[in-house]
């Protein structure tokens, strides 16, 4: 059974980790390396981070960052949901996922976005499970190992907030 926390500073080894098997993918983000503790810490809202643990270990995270710093976006956050490699297909991602939602609206987050490789089927299909829709598709949006890379956008406005 997988337990839904709240992330605590403590827990950033092992979800630099998860983060760090996503990022090999190649299928989850730009990013080449995972981000230091103080970088992460400052882009990330507090109240909207949570992990998932099963027997004790983190097997994966999700959080929101702010998409802008201006008054009108504070309710606009993007998403990251990351799956530690031996817990995919296993349900983490969307338990995280709806917990994440849920943290969202206490927050007064009314719109959730999220940017996803077109190759990634199996975030596309969390999203889809989550309420998320497609926005639009960003085309060679940025250029990865020599590649340039589409990105769907996808969002889910909040019934609540």
């Amino acid at each position: 059974m997988v337990e839904i926390d709240d992330m605590r500073a403590s827990d950033w080894p092992a979800v630099r980790g998860v983060h760090a098997e996503g990022i090999a993918t190649g299928q989850a983000t730009f990013e080449e390396t995972p981000a230091s503790w103080e970088d992460w810490d400052r882009c990330h809202l507090r109240e909207c981070r949570l992990v998932a643990r099963r027997g004790g270990r983190v097997a994966g995270w999700a959080a929101l960052a702010p998409v802008s710093s201006r008054h009108a976006y504070r309710g606009v956050a993007e998403v990251s949901v990351y799956v530690a490699a031996a817990e995919r297909g296993s349900g983490v991602g969307r338990a995280l996922g709806g917990a994440l939602v849920e943290v969202s609206e206490r927050a007064g987050i009314w719109t959730l976005e999220g940017w996803v490789f077109p190759e990634n089927r199996a975030s596309l299909a969390l999203c889809e499970a989550l309420g998320c829709r497609v926005v639009g598709v960003r085309e060679r949006l940025g250029c990865m190992n020599g590649c340039w890379r589409d990105v769907v956008l996808v969002e889910r406005r909040s019934r609540a907030t």
